[in-house]
Formats: structure tokens, sequence, C-alpha cells
């Protein structure tokens, strides 16, 4: 059984976009995936969203998806939320991934906006309802344009909240004022998709965030969330600040890469990279060891 979740914090607050380790020959390390879930929530993760981007669901397969979200919930799902993502381009493909998830023990969904298709905005609506309709499961919304190609609109959103079971909205358009607008007219529980915005966005009423950096700074960001929470605006500022390095380093090339890198450089699980992603080079490894003792990040 999941932790209990608030409308106001329907998946807790302090979630990491876990990576999917492999073993040295490329196949789904499970073991590994239960190691790394267990630190993780260990570190101070609330949740934990599995086949997502960073997860690498674009080169995993259906029945490895289901396998990781059973092994991870079996690892950590009686004290964290394991959301898994199951959103696609292809509706239907969506449908079945979603269904897979929540038979497979998840907690919630991650729903992407379609990629590659730039649908218009009544085909978003038809989708996500589509996907909230399919399972019983809580929906958190992924809005990404720079992936995907087409925000959610400020409308759509006010639509989508409407369902019952739409009930979040993990933030990575990097517009602050539109994302003010969305929190003020739709309601929805707003994470933090941006590491770099994490604060900006709490003040305009986020709660909480959806991490990559998670992975190696959880204490970090749950000390910079509760400062803000609490008031002490001066001492999240500091952290954020601290933590500039660590958002920097960690995005300086594509976030799956560095991460598994850093892990790597931890003795922690994550293993090799699925073409068409490719490790860091021996420079940008040593540059992301820069980064990361800049934010205090020990190796």
């Amino acid at each position: 059984m999941a932790p209990t979740s608030t409308p106001q914090t329907p998946f807790g607050r302090v979630l990491t976009a876990m990576v999917t380790p492999f073993t040295a020959d490329g196949a789904l390390d499970l073991d590994g995936a239960q190691r790394l879930a267990a630190h993780l929530v260990d570190a101070g993760n609330d949740g934990l969203v599995v086949n997502g981007t960073t997860g690498e669901s674009p080169t995993t397969s259906d029945a490895e998806k289901a396998q990781l979200v059973r092994a991870v919930v079996e690892a950590v799902g009686d004290r964290a939320f394991v959301v898994a993502g199951a959103g696609t381009n292809d509706t239907h493909h969506s449908l079945e991934l979603a269904r897979a998830a929540q038979a497979a023990g998840a907690h919630g969904l991650l729903a992407v906006t379609p990629y590659y298709s730039k649908p218009p905005q009544e085909g978003l609506f038809r989708h996500f309802s589509a996907i909230a309709d399919a399972t019983d499961l809580p929906v958190m919304l992924y809005d990404i344009p720079g992936r995907s190609g087409v925000p959610i609109n400020t409308e759509t959103m006010v639509r989508l909240a409407e369902h019952p079971r739409i009930v979040a909205n993990k933030d990575a358009k990097g517009d602050l004022g539109r994302a003010s607008w969305a929190i003020a007219r739709s309601g929805l529980a707003w994470y933090s998709g941006d590491d770099m915005l994490n604060l900006p966005l709490l003040s305009v009423g986020a709660v909480g965030f959806v991490s990559v950096v998670g992975h190696v700074v959880t204490p970090e960001l749950r000390a910079l969330l509760e400062a803000h929470v609490t008031g002490d605006v001066t001492k999240a500022k500091e952290i954020h600040q601290k933590l500039l390095p660590v958002f920097t380093g960690m995005f300086r090339t594509q976030g799956v890469i560095t991460t598994k890198a850093a892990l790597s450089l931890q003795g922690l699980p994550g293993g090799p990279l699925r073409l068409p992603l490719v490790d860091l080079s021996p420079e940008e490894t040593d540059q992301l060891k820069v980064d990361l003792a800049a934010g205090g990040v020990s190796l």
C-alpha cells in the first residue's frame, strides 16, 4: 500500500524520475533497480517515477516496463509512491501501458504530451482523457513542449482538471507566467519538472518536484522545499544557489547520460545506456565531477 496522499500533494512532494538500470550486456537489471529505488527513498524521496524519459522508456519493451514497475513496487511501494510512465504518441498503446502499470502495482500514471505527431489541443484533451478513463489510478500530466513539440494550453489544463483522476501536472514548459495562470485556474497539483526552476515554481504555487538531480541531491531538495514551506525564503534561496552547479552540470548533455555517469561515480546501480544514447566522454566525465563537487556532492 502506498503512503497516504492528499489532494494538495497526491504523489508526495519530492520525487525522482528514476533511471532504468541495465546489466553490462544491456539487459534489464531488476536487482539494481530495487537497490537504487531503496537508496533513493532512504535519501528522502516520497515517490519515484519509473519508465519516464529518464528511465529510457523509448528503448525499453512493454514487458520490461511492467517488470520494472513490479520490482520497484516490491522494493519500496509500502513507503513511497511509484508512478509509472504510460504516455506515448499512440493513444491505444498508452492505454495498454496504463493498464499494464496498474496490474503491476503502480500507484499512479505519468502521461506525457504525445510527441512528434503535434496534435491539436482537442487531440490532447481526448488523449489524456482516454488514459485517465483506462484505469482507476490518478494521473499526472507531463507538459514538456521542448520534447513533444506542442504545449498543453491553459484552457486544456482547465478542461482536463475536471476529470476526477487527472490530479497533477509535471511542468517542464519553462514559462512561469503560463504556469501561474494554469495553477490558479486548474487547481491541479503542480510539480516542477525542470530542476533549475524548482524554487521559482514553488513561489508561484508548485507543491513539489519530479527531479532528475534527485539521484544525487535529494536531501538538499527536501531541505529547499521545507525551507520554502516554512517561510524561510533566505535559506531556500541559499540552497538553490548552492545547487546551481549541479543543475547546470547534470544537463550539459542529455540528462540520462549524466545521471548514469554520476551514479557510476558513486558506486550505485545504473549501468550502460541503450542506443541512441551514449556514455559521457572522459572529458565530459571530468567536467561532471567538477560540477558535482562545486555543488557539494561527494563522489
